[in-house]
């Protein structure tokens, strides 16, 4: 095992951050809680101008604490952020953390010791999902993002028993000679730009894992309008990267995508023909079974039968929303000019191989 007080590596902390005034300190107060050497840890806030009380509240952490700096992102979208941080960045270790969330405090030394140790080039660890607000639509959601049914294998949201090579982790700890080898993140994708970076990561042989041990706590949306809203975004990133990149996603990112897109085709379909009724019955039927089994299973777990209805339509509204999503993204793409001219350019350079 490495010693982590021999290696002190410098680390810079990269964190992304807009209106975020409810959430920033206790990120902060996790970090300077930090067991890691604190002369080798540089904390750079990237605000995307704010307009909330966030950059009064970071201001007065970079007047107490010399290592904790602000910097303005004009353009206010994470992948601008995390290039901008990068490129200030000093040191051989980039963690990228999230202003919502809190980190337990051996975080960064774990990060660094396993990077390391496991000849990683990005690492990272379980996120348990905590509510904003401790409602009880609020503790439904945390239930629904935190199963293999609403997520998928999403290990860093369902967790892990063991260490594993993974295709993505939440934030990410890299080595920072890798932003020189494969570029820095995508700045046409608000969203979904740490998945292409990790797509990209992969393809060029590095290595990804993900440690149970490594744990941080994240404050997800505990309102319905907010889950809605997340996940039709969400869906909708899952594919229209697709305008700019080529980026082949896990399978749990298109599952919502089939799944409405099926309900969709049978629908318009079973007007014509008695079959394609029959097909969407079938299909709807076996969504809703599966999806009562999963409620109960974790109304059980929760011993409150008064979640099981809740669940039931709180799991469809996850996979309805972020399938539309995924279908709006789609409908993008196919009349993007940019998509079609990738295309006539991937065939001109396969005849041309």
């Amino acid at each position: 095992m490495i010693d982590i007080d021999k290696l002190r590596v410098l680390v810079s902390i990269i964190i992304p951050c807009r209106n975020e005034e409810r959430f920033i300190s206790k990120c902060l107060d996790s970090i300077i809680a930090q067991d890691y050497p604190k002369d080798k840890l540089k904390v750079l806030v990237i605000d995307g101008m704010s307009e909330d009380g966030t950059r009064e509240t970071i201001q007065r952490y970079t007047q107490q604490y010399s290592n904790i700096k602000l910097w303005d992102n004009l353009k206010k979208i994470v992948p601008t952020a995390m290039n901008l941080g990068i490129k200030e960045a000093k040191g051989d270790v980039i963690i990228r953390m999230d202003a919502h969330t809190e980190y337990s405090e051996d975080y960064v030394s774990k990060c660094v010791r396993y990077l390391y140790e496991y000849n990683a080039d990005n690492v990272g660890g379980t996120m348990v999902t905590l509510s904003q607000n401790d409602t009880f639509i609020g503790r439904i959601i945390v239930n629904v993002l935190t199963s293999q049914f609403g997520v998928g294998n999403s290990d860093f949201r369902t967790g892990t028993e063991q260490p594993k090579e993974t295709d993505t982790v939440f934030g990410g700890c890299y080595r920072k000679e890798i932003f020189e080898k494969i570029g820095l993140f995508n700045e046409h994708l608000a969203s979904s730009q740490d998945m292409e970076f990790n797509i990209r990561l992969k393809n060029n042989g590095g290595k990804i894992m993900l440690f149970p041990d490594i744990i941080s706590y994240y404050y997800t949306r505990s309102d319905f309008q907010s889950f809605c809203k997340n996940n039709f975004r969400n869906g909708f990133w899952a594919i229209y990267p697709m305008k700019f990149v080529k980026m082949p996603l896990s399978w749990r990112h298109y599952i919502p995508f089939a799944f409405v897109f099926a309900l969709l085709s049978l629908g318009m379909l079973s007007l014509y023909w008695w079959i394609f009724g029959e097909l969407l019955l079938f299909t709807a039927g076996f969504y809703l079974l599966t999806n009562c089994f999963f409620s109960a299973k974790i109304s059980i777990s929760e011993k409150n039968w008064r979640y099981f209805p809740v669940l039931i339509f709180m799991f469809a509204t996850l996979h309805l929303s972020y399938g539309l999503g995924s279908v709006v993204g789609l409908v993008k793409v196919l009349v993007s000019k940019n998509f079609w001219m990738m295309q006539n350019s991937r065939t001109v350079e396969c005849l041309q191989g």
